[in-house]
């Protein structure tokens, strides 16, 4: 069932930004995306960022006043547009607005779609994870994009699945920590912590389908 979806890195970066990007100044950003999710963003140095690029340092600057300047120019289109992992328009569009019979059907569909996005988008995804617990922007952003898009579209697509005793019982907001975190937690294990394990994605997605509707049942 799984198919890739690679794209290059490069065409991401410029749909991403708002304004148009020079090729010098999407050359910079792919580097930074590379180097921030090898190193972190306090490991890297601007003359790294450059020298992958294959600019001179000081044209850095001409672009971004700072190192963070230039972080925050990746990671809060990310977040504001694709988002972690969680979030997009075009997210909720294809999962959330859908009719499901079961609840099978609505975490399949959500677990692969998140599947292909941040198998297409691992670095940019690390980048985001690892500096969001620094940067009040980061912080700041996925919060509210949480509140506004995430908790709403869940809510409500998953809420025709519980019967009376469950949403009487437990809070919305307890199903869905459990839910995203099984989600999330496969995906960050998948393609960061152990990517190179020998993985049988079709099957660990059932699995986690499986523990999220027997946790579900077992809540009432």
């Amino acid at each position: 069932m799984l198919e890739p979806q690679d794209r290059d890195l490069l065409v991401d970066v410029l749909e991403m930004n708002e304004e148009k990007l020079t090729l010098k100044q999407a050359k910079i950003v792919q580097a930074a995306i590379e180097v921030f999710s090898e190193k972190g963003f306090a490991g890297t140095s601007t003359s790294e960022i450059a020298k992958r690029a294959g600019v001179a340092e000081g044209t850095i600057f001409r672009h971004y006043k700072t190192k963070k300047d230039l972080l925050i120019s990746i990671v809060l289109p990310v977040i504001s547009k694709l988002a972690l992992p969680f979030l997009a328009d075009q997210f909720v569009k294809e999962v959330f607005e859908d009719e499901y019979e079961e609840i099978d059907e609505f975490f399949r569909e959500l677990i692969y779609n998140r599947f292909y996005f941040v198998k297409k988008n691992v670095p940019l995804m690390k980048i985001v994870l690892q500096e969001m617990f620094y940067h009040s922007e980061i912080k700041e952003n996925l919060s509210e994009i949480l509140a506004d898009k995430l908790m709403p579209a869940f809510s409500q697509a998953i809420q025709r699945f519980l019967n009376e005793d469950q949403k009487e019982k437990v809070p919305m907001e307890t199903i869905l920590r459990l839910s995203i975190s099984s989600v999330v937690g496969y995906l960050i294990t998948r393609f960061m912590i152990a990517p190179d394990h020998a993985w049988d994605d079709d099957q660990e997605i059932e699995y986690t389908i499986q523990f999220i509707r027997s946790g579900l049942k077992g809540l009432a």
